[in-house]
């Protein structure tokens, strides 16, 4: 019963003061990273609308200057983000990424105009609640004392193999999928951002725990591995920038930054946990705890995500019931234009009966008339079109 009650005790010590100290930095990054999402965007749309798109392949933005101020911003962010991985653990830092959804949401409805829904204010509560949750039940920091540690921890058969497969996943979205689905799904760009995004936070937190230690007197800037996990680092946020930046110009601010942290916060923590070996220092009931509050914020990014839909259904309906009625067949008659050339009727000249002549034939079609009297109607409809042609090249 005592080792019962003391195991509880040490479950819920409270938050160590390397753990605080990330804790208030991973806060600071997301209200930086959250506001430069969306002086980002303004800054593509504004480039977009002299030059090519991102989303189409463009790189006109580099020579805005709108962007480059999201891009400070942003940095400022991932310089607080990358302190507060050399002081506290992946598991407690990256879901505090939740806080830069509900500013970069938050943000676009203001200032973009991207409508957030009620559904999606309530999405960003569940973000917040699931991030508090996580937080609150994070592991400590592990005591690290050489960059050489780390290098080994990350050379473990375990982490290759992840490393390996996130690789060949990212590879193989950039070659196989980019090209064909990626200006029409928006998990292809934020897949790869994700994919690469989970080995530039082991990667970051390696160099930053390497500086940590230089800065304390062991220098560890003598060390080949250092430079390795640096060069990793560049790579990882080049392709990162790039995808993030294609996701941003296509997509909808709203939908693109909840999806992007619920996939990099899951890769993050899966990788922390191969690498770092986050959970051997928890009890169960911490991890399942953990689990509890990510599958909240799952289901608050999914209300987020769900958002999007319920604004284009309800501008859709603002539209008048003619206009909508002729939006929603015509491309069915573009479609099938060949149909109206046997009958030979020119689109141009007789637009109005063959278009009526359809909506005839689908009202005719859900009817409950017999299939005898239905079939009349057709014939004679059919028939009065040719009657329209003759009286109109008579006149």
């Amino acid at each position: 019963m005592a080792d019962s009650s003391g195991s509880w005790k040490d479950a819920y010590k409270g938050m160590s003061s390397d753990n605080i100290k990330g804790l208030v930095l991973a806060m600071s990054s997301s209200l930086f990273i959250g506001a430069s999402f969306i002086v980002k965007k303004k800054g593509l749309k504004k480039a977009g609308a002299s030059g090519l798109r991102a989303g189409s392949g463009g790189y006109s933005y580099l020579l805005e200057p709108l962007w480059w101020l999201g891009m400070i911003t942003m940095i400022v962010g991932e310089i607080a983000n990358f302190a507060a991985y050399a002081f506290a653990p992946a598991i407690l830092v990256t879901p505090l990424g939740a806080l830069s959804i509900i500013i970069s949401a938050s943000l676009a409805h203001i200032i973009l105009r991207e409508k957030l829904h009620t559904f999606g204010i309530l999405g960003c509560v569940l973000c917040i609640v699931g991030s508090v949750t996580i937080v609150l039940h994070a592991p400590h920091e592990q005591e690290i004392v050489s960059v050489l540690e780390v290098w080994n921890l990350a050379t473990e058969p375990a982490f290759l193999f992840y490393a390996a497969g996130v690789v060949g996943a990212a590879i193989l979205l950039i070659v196989q999928f980019v090209p064909l689905y990626g200006q029409s799904h928006v998990m292809v760009y934020i897949g790869v951002c994700s994919l690469i995004g989970s080995l530039s936070v082991m990667s970051v937190k390696a160099l930053g725990i390497a500086l940590k230690l230089t800065f304390s007197g062991m220098n560890q800037l003598i060390y080949p591995q250092t430079w390795v996990f640096t060069l990793i680092v560049v790579l990882c946020l080049i392709t990162q920038l790039n995808y993030l930046n294609k996701a941003l110009d296509t997509f909808n601010t709203a939908v693109v930054s909840p999806i992007h942290y619920v996939m990099f916060t899951s890769l993050t923590i899966l990788a922390s946990v191969i690498m770092f070996k986050d959970w051997d220092r928890q009890n169960g009931t911490q991890i399942v705890t953990e689990l509890c509050g990510f599958v909240i914020i799952l289901s608050g990014t999914f209300l987020l995500h769900k958002t999007n839909d319920m604004v284009d259904a309800e501008s859709k309906g603002n539209l008048s019931s003619d206009n909508h009625h002729l939006l929603l067949r015509l491309p069915k008659h573009t479609e099938d234009s060949n149909g109206f050339e046997q009958e030979s009727i020119s689109l141009n000249g007789f637009e109005q009966e063959g278009i009526s002549l359809s909506l005839r034939r689908q009202e005719s079609a859900k009817s409950p008339r017999p299939a005898r009297q239905t079939k009349q109607v057709e014939e004679d409809l059919e028939a009065a079109v040719p009657l329209r042609r003759q009286e109109s090249s008579r006149s």
